[in-house]
């Protein structure tokens, strides 16, 4: 069985479409998305039907992990039923999100509740997230069971990993977006695999996959005029990068993108590396 894991879609359903192809999937396959489908592109409706149908469809495993974009689209949704001020408030600052929401069928944002915040894949020692893992977390659910049993601040401490970029340096604590200082690292640049090699989106990298000791970043800025990525565990070798031309479509703010790390994928199983 292989697996594909594609980074950050973000609407840009051409080069989705197009990575699909060029993976060849067959029968038994997994194909997983590491979330953040929609916003910033020109197709995000398109983009979710597109994932849908696959899932309803193809021949292979189809898993959406939740990405920060998914999760705010699911609370403004619920907010227009039960705050309607607080969804007015949202859709002021954020007019993507009743744009979306009027092209969405019950069908569409009954697909993105089916959203998971991360996945195991133990024949791999790995971990695959939205977001990261922040320097304060000591504890990491093995199965969707037990995350659901976790409660209040546990709760919502867990569900950092949809956001964290950077940590603080002195704590390892989780920084809200705009938050951190000179001097305060990314998350993966200290993360020290105590939960397995994680597997993450959420922070564009133009110049292709971001492989860290213990993380490998695959949000190869598609809407930001870089490419989709997966990457690709086959049943059997080394795993390996698939990417296709991405759009110039957002903006890019590369003075608030970390530096990309260089080197090398470092994913293992065995004694196999690519």
């Amino acid at each position: 069985m292989k697996t594909a894991i594609i980074g950050d879609v973000h609407g840009a359903l051409a080069p989705l479409e197009a990575l699909v192809a060029k993976l060849a999937f067959t029968a038994g396959d997994r194909l997983v998305f590491v979330g953040d489908l929609v916003d910033k592109g020109p197709s995000p409706a398109g983009v979710v039907r597109f994932v849908r149908q696959l899932s309803e469809t193809a021949p292979y495993e189809v898993i959406l992990i939740e990405g920060n974009h998914e999760d705010r689209h699911r609370r403004y949704y619920i907010n227009t039923a039960q705050r309607p001020k607080v969804a007015r408030v949202m859709a002021a600052e954020a007019p993507e999100l009743p744009a979306l929401d009027a092209e969405l069928t019950e069908a569409d944002r009954a697909y993105l509740a089916t959203a998971i915040p991360f996945l195991h894949l133990p024949e791999w020692g790995a971990l695959v997230v939205h977001g990261g893992i922040p320097g304060t977390q000591r504890s990491f659910p093995e199965t969707m069971e037990q995350a659901s049993q976790w409660h209040g601040r546990r709760a919502k401490a867990f569900r950092k990993i949809l956001r964290t970029r950077y940590v603080s340096a002195e704590t390892g604590k989780y920084l809200s977006l705009g938050a951190n200082q000179p001097g305060d690292p990314f998350w993966a640049e200290i993360y020290d695999g105590r939960f397995g090699h994680v597997i993450f989106g959420h922070q564009p990298w133009l110049d292709g996959p971001a492989c860290f000791a213990h993380a490998t970043g695959i949000d190869t800025a598609a809407v930001h005029g870089g490419a989709l990525t997966a990457l690709v565990l086959p049943e059997e070798g080394a795993p390996c990068f698939e990417s296709v031309a991405g759009i110039d479509y957002a903006p890019r703010k590369k003075t608030d993108w970390p530096d990309h790390p260089g080197g090398a994928l470092t994913l293992t199983r065995g004694a196999e590396t690519c």
